[in-house]
């Protein structure tokens, strides 16, 4: 058995690092096909090296060479093309609800290699996010469909996708936080320099195409964020920063510390040490809720509604009237704040990794 890993992004390479150490604890034959897609190679090469995993084995270099979701997609299929025809394995192992999520099930779907979707099932119900288009055409390209969750699960029946290729084995980003946050606390020094005190500060990120690329809703942010009377940390996304000068936006809260974005393990303790946490990522509504951070989330909808039946997470939109009060009130009740950081863990045990490889096991020998 021979196994494709496929990323392109460092949310899915930190999604994907759990699956990649069960087959290196199994010796199982695998490489990673690294597609490039929102960095340099060069830059997460150190990426690699932090979370310990080994480097590609396959950079496509995208994300420098092509813009736009169809030059992007187009040329990570071509490419892909030739790597699974020549190196060919017997899965290929997707993550998320990116361009290159896409790519690779569609990819090695015409190429009659299995393809397995790990997070699959996720929907936010709005066709108007690339995301999710993404994550619905992967998952009707796939025939292994990891769920984090029951109810993504049943997303999938509803479409349609036959039972047997659905399994609920919870969400790898569980395991990835339990196995990298000792790394991280062993190297500390984040809140110290960045002059932060434990739970006496506000983690900010904003970086989605429907909330950055629209001058409304970037202005909503930013008022929030002027708005703001505690102690704030901004990491700001090259995107976010682009759209910035583009719209003639400035953070002018002294309070608000904006910061070019920081490595994975710094920003996991950021979101471990935080008081409340605003963001328009879906990512983050998770790892607040393994974190146990009360989260409140710059978007109209969210594909991860379990965060917000479990009470760690609130859909807040961007009107800053709106957002303002509910973080206000966060701020003030401490039986509320109490509450979110009490909220039950939704996505598994830390043990998903290992799950998703007994299932291709079991099914490819």
């Amino acid at each position: 058995m021979k196994i494709a890993i496929v990323v392109g992004t460092r949310p899915e390479i930190i999604k994907m690092s759990p699956v990649i150490r069960v087959l290196q604890s199994k010796d199982v034959p695998y490489y990673v096909l690294h597609t490039g897609q929102h960095y340099s190679y060069n830059m997460d090469r150190l990426f690699f090296e932090e979370l310990e995993l080994p480097q590609p084995d396959y950079n496509l270099d995208i994300g420098e060479r092509f813009r736009g979701h169809g030059a992007q997609t187009g040329e990570m299929m071509k490419e892909m093309e030739e790597i699974f025809s020549k190196d060919r394995p017997d899965v290929v192992l997707v993550q998320g609800d990116t361009n290159t999520v896409l790519a690779g099930a569609i990819t090695a779907s015409k190429l009659h290699i299995k393809v397995g979707h790990v997070e699959a099932g996720l929907r936010s119900h709005d066709r108007s996010m690339p995301e999710e288009i993404n994550r619905i055409l992967a998952d009707h390209a796939s025939d292994y469909l990891f769920a984090p969750t029951e109810r993504s699960a049943g997303n999938l029946r509803k479409e349609g996708i036959e039972e047997e290729k659905i399994s609920v084995t919870g969400n790898t980003v569980v395991d990835a936080v339990h196995q990298n946050l000792e790394i991280a606390r062993r190297k500390g020094g984040i809140l110290e320099q960045f002059g932060l005190e434990d739970r006496n500060y506000i983690l900010i990120t904003a970086h989605r195409q429907e909330n950055v690329d629209d001058r409304g809703r970037l202005s909503g942010i930013v008022s929030i964020l002027n708005s703001l009377e505690m102690p704030a940390i901004f990491p700001m996304h090259p995107r976010t920063v682009n759209r910035m000068k583009e719209f003639g936006l400035e953070v002018d809260n002294p309070l608000v510390r904006v910061v070019e974005p920081v490595g994975y393990m710094e920003f996991l303790m950021l979101i471990a040490h935080a008081k409340v946490i605003l963001t328009d990522s879906g990512g983050i509504q998770e790892e607040s809720n393994i974190l146990h951070v009360p989260c409140l989330t710059l978007r109209d909808n969210t594909e991860r509604p379990e965060t917000v039946d479990a009470g760690s997470n609130v859909i807040v939109g961007v009107n800053p009237e709106n957002v303002v009060s509910v973080l206000k009130e966060i701020l003030e009740d401490v039986e509320l704040e109490k509450m979110m950081r009490c909220a039950p863990v939704v996505f598994g045990d830390g043990e998903s990794g290992k799950r998703i490889f007994e299932i291709v096991f079991e099914n490819i020998l």
